[in-house]
């Protein structure tokens, strides 16, 4: 019996450094299960098109399809654009099954990444020493995502016993720059940013921007094409695959 095919989709950005860190961190996932069918996918801006990609997989005569989206918090995309998505291409190839798997989410490995990119990016400001630390994400309308990014936030700055604080690019307060100056107001003068971002891109960018300019020591670069990442991935898809089986 083959495996379903992975379908790993992203939102996708104008920014190619966006698309070309997800097809990075999909080589990495073939790395790990080359008896596996995998294809990056993009929900818009960037291409493959989800669409043509599931179009691909048919008239190669795939007939179960898991998709995994790559995507960190339950917001707008993962709770309207993706099923949306699924629904569309299930209707256009009913003998085939198109189940959507969990997003990735908030991962406690994550934070593993989280410290290597930080480290990174201290190294590179020659940074010893810090205060406080600040938490960097999309931000959405939606107050549970943002809330389940303030709790990894608080797992995060117990593990390394300092203050530390959410901080979001867009849809809520504060923003990084905010939550930098707050920190500093209390005497803290060394904060840094941890970019809790899957790839490059428009808002990790901006995010970086404020909190530099906002006095930050280091600004971490995104989660980007990591092992731990990849292996989130074919757990999600493990779980989709065994859904797909009739009871």
């Amino acid at each position: 019996m083959t495996a379903p095919a992975l379908i790993a989709l992203a939102h996708g950005s104008r920014d190619p450094r966006s698309a070309e860190t997800i097809q990075a961190l999909v080589a990495q996932v073939r790395a790990m299960r080359p008896d596996l069918p995998i294809e990056a996918a993009f929900l818009d801006l960037s291409r493959p098109r989800f669409g043509k990609v599931v179009d691909k997989l048919v008239r190669k005569g795939h007939e179960e399809i898991v998709v995994v989206p790559l995507l960190l918090s339950q917001a707008y995309h993962a709770r309207v654009d993706v099923p949306s998505a699924v629904a569309e291409v299930a209707a256009r190839h009913p003998d085939i099954q198109v189940r959507a798997s969990q997003i990735l989410g908030l991962e406690p490995s994550f934070l593993g990444v989280l410290d290597q990119r930080l480290r990174a990016a201290l190294k590179a400001a020659r940074v010893r020493e810090l205060d406080a630390l600040v938490l960097a994400a999309a931000g959405s309308s939606d107050p549970l995502a943002n809330q389940a990014i303030g709790k990894l936030a608080r797992v995060w700055g117990a593990r390394h016993h300092l203050p530390v604080t959410a901080a979001f690019a867009s849809a809520a307060p504060p923003a990084t720059g905010e939550a930098v100056r707050a920190f500093r107001a209390e005497g803290r003068r060394h904060v840094a940013v941890a970019s809790m971002f899957l790839a490059p891109g428009f808002l990790p960018d901006r995010a970086a921007e404020l909190a530099l300019e906002a006095g930050a020591v280091a600004v971490s670069a995104p989660l980007g094409a990591d092992p731990a990442v990849a292996r989130t991935v074919l757990a999600r898809y493990a779980v989709g695959a065994v859904e797909l089986v009739p009871v």
